[in-house]
């Protein structure tokens, strides 16, 4: 009996441990999302930094009908149209809003999944990123889907 409550303690530290380990992970993810959010918000130049050279880009069109265009592109690429929309997006104090921020484990990094009010709309957008805790530390968005209805996105469609 002895032996059994042993292995069943050991096994429950063990259990713990690995528990803790993937909620401060977790939480480091959540942090790194609310500074992205802060980032974007702000204009802050540290925003390109924040990404995977080889992240996987989506944006997905809702068209008026409903239905939903995938348009997919290079990190290099979207960082280039970032800069570029970040003048004008500061002009006009164009921000997100988000809420139902969830975190959950997905392969080796963590799936950020919310929903983002762009400023002056009364419509919510799906959007997430996978984010991807590197060896030294910090984390990269190795993946990221925004839902938009900017219509002009679309003559980008293939």
């Amino acid at each position: 009996m002895r032996k059994i409550l042993s292995v069943i303690f050991i096994f429950g530290m063990f259990l713990s441990f690995g528990l803790k380990a993937y909620a401060d992970e977790a939480n480091e993810a959540l942090a790194f999302f609310n500074r992205y959010v802060e980032a974007a918000n702000s204009y802050s130049p540290t925003i390109t930094k924040m990404y995977s050279p080889d992240a996987k880009i989506i944006r997905q069109v809702i068209k008026p009908d409903g239905t939903l265009v995938d348009l997919n592109t290079d990190t290099s690429t979207y960082i280039t149209q970032m800069k570029l929309g970040q003048a004008t997006a500061k002009l006009r104090k164009y921000k997100n809003t988000y809420r139902k921020i969830t975190v959950a484990k997905s392969g080796t990094g963590y799936k950020i999944s919310s929903e983002r009010q762009p400023t002056g709309e009364t419509y919510w957008l799906k959007t997430y990123m996978i984010v991807k805790k590197q060896p030294d530390g910090s984390w990269l968005i190795t993946e990221e889907m925004m839902q938009t209805k900017v219509q002009a996105l679309l003559k980008y469609a293939k």
